[in-house]
This record gives C-alpha cells, sequence and structure tokens, in this order.
C-alpha cells in the first residue's frame, strides 16, 4: 500500500532551521497582491502579515517540494493543498531566525483519496514560540484501505449580510511571481505539467489563495493593521486560475472573523475557492 497509516502517523519530520529578512517579507506580500505600504515598504513601519510564518521555512528553496514523508510513497502530481492553519504568538518581526519541528499528526480514508496531516512548531534561537502550524494535502487515487475519514471541521457562515465583501483580480502572472517565496511546484508553473495532473492551466498556489484572502480581510474590516491577527485557518475547497477573480466575504464574529472566498472567471459564475476559513484577532 502506497501509504502505509502505521508508519506514517506520529512520524517525526525532523527540524528545519531558517532565517529571513525584510526583503523577504516584502516578496512574499507583494506576491499575495499587498498594496498597503505598511506590508511593502521598511520605511513604512513594515508588518508581517502572518501567512508569512507558512513560508518562511522555505523562502529560499529553488527546488520543488519534496514529498519523502515516512509511510508514504506519493508522486507529487497527485497531490493538491488540503486546508492550511498557522497561529502566532505574536506579531512576526520583519528578520530573523527559527527552528521548525513537524510531525505527521494523522492519516485519513476519503475512499477515493488519502489526506495526510502535519503539525509543526517554530521557535526562535532562545527556544521561544513564534508560531504554530497545521496543514494538510489531498493525495487523489491513495484512499480505499478501511482508515478513519476524519472529523468534520464545518464553519457556520452566519445568516446575515456580510460586514464587509470584496474582491481581488488575480495578476495573469500571479503563479509565477509567487513561486519565488520557495513553491517550485511545476504545477504552478508547467502547462505540460499541468495537463498531466487533469488541470486545463497552471493553476495559482493554495497558498496563493490563503495569502491574498488574509490580507484582504486584513486591509478591509482590520485597518490594514496586520498585527491584529492572530491566527487564520481555511480549507481549499475549489482551483483558482491566474486571471480570475477572487471575491471575500467575512462576517466580525467576536473575536473571530468568519470568512468565505468564492472565484469567478469569464463566466463571472462564483465557485468555491476557500471554506471553513476563520481569522482570529
Amino acid at each position: 500500500m502506497p501509504i502505509d497509516p502505521e508508519v506514517a502517523i506520529g512520524a517525526e519530520l525532523g527540524t528545519r532551521t531558517f532565517t529571513w529578512a525584510e526583503p523577504d517579507v516584502q516578496l512574499y506580500q507583494l506576491a499575495i497582491g499587498a498594496r498597503d505600504l505598511r506590508h511593502t515598504l521598511e520605511t513604512a513601519g513594515l508588518q508581517v502579515l502572518p501567512s508569512f510564518g507558512v513560508v518562511a521555512p522555505t523562502i529560499h528553496e529553488t527546488a520543488p517540494p519534496p514529498l519523502d514523508l515516512p509511510g508514504c510513497a506519493i508522486d507529487l502530481a497527485q497531490v493538491v493543498h488540503g486546508s492550511q492553519e498557522i497561529q502566532v504568538a505574536a506579531p512576526l518581526p520583519t528578520s530573523g531566525s527559527a527552528t521548525l519541528s513537524t510531525r505527521i499528526s494523522d492519516v485519513w480514508d476519503k475512499g477515493k483519496a488519502a489526506v495526510i496531516w502535519q503539525e509543526g512548531t517554530a521557535v526562535d534561537p532562545a527556544g521561544r514560540e513564534l508560531w504554530t502550524v497545521r496543514s494538510s494535502i489531498f493525495v487523489r487515487g491513495e484512499g480505499g484501505w478501511g482508515g478513519s475519514r476524519g472529523e468534520s471541521t464545518a464553519v457556520r457562515v452566519p445568516d446575515r449580510d456580510p460586514d464587509a465583501k470584496t474582491s481581488y483580480d488575480v495578476l495573469p502572472q500571479q503563479a509565477l511571481l509567487y513561486r519565488l517565496c520557495g513553491d517550485r511546484n511545476p504545477l504552478h508553473a508547467d502547462p505540460e505539467f499541468a495537463a498531466a495532473a487533469g488541470f486545463p492551466a497552471p493553476i495559482l498556489h493554495g497558498l496563493c489563495t490563503y495569502g491574498i484572502v488574509l490580507r484582504e480581510v486584513t486591509e478591509t474590516l482590520l485597518d490594514g493593521d496586520a498585527t491584529r491577527v492572530r491566527g487564520f485557518r481555511a480549507r481549499f475547497a475549489g482551483v483558482v486560475l491566474p486571471g480570475e477573480t477572487v471575491h471575500v466575504r467575512a462576517w466580525e464574529v467576536g473575536r473571530e472573523i468568519v470568512v468565505t472566498a468564492t472565484v469567478s472567471g469569464a463566466d463571472h459564475q462564483e465557485r468555491p475557492a476557500l471554506a471553513d476559513c476563520v481569522l482570529t484577532t
């Protein structure tokens, strides 16, 4: 069996020590469409959107992401991002170093696919926690061994008009720009690779959509103040193609902001992009 849950679940994936600097933050935030000078200019009181913590460990990578996970013999073409969450202990610094420790926390059997969950914690050189991450990948064609289907984490969307509604036109070159932030998966750049994976064209990175939505909500409901964001989680519900438009709707519910994100193309018909999204302040 390509995925052996007994080997995979609980497997430690080691540690990675990394550094980042202001230009890395600026590149990432420009790659997710930042317009606020606080997110792009060092002389304007540069702030770090928490989603940067997801990419910081690999932002200097130039090779496609490896999939050498214990107990998981899978191919990159089978994989799409399932969900992503980050929680920060405090506003992230614009430069620094950290060590990330990661493990496989669970594997779900969805019948025609498998879902592999990873959890990680980043600490500074003094051992202080900077952020925690939790993510899943969806592996097509690798389910059916009779394992747990996993839990439901559906988020209830308030039955009223949103407190904010905005949209973002994804640049035709957005995926090519975002790949410079350390994700060189050819699915997002190579038309032949994308076709072999069953897509009509290279698709936008799920994490780029994730960052775009977090940034749009921060700019719209939090006055662009990234230091007010403590966390963001979302499930990837559909594919976004460069050149399409992402539509964001957000509802303030106590200290949380519930968010939905849809995408539309030339036909202007909206379809899901992100679901079960919650921003915490």
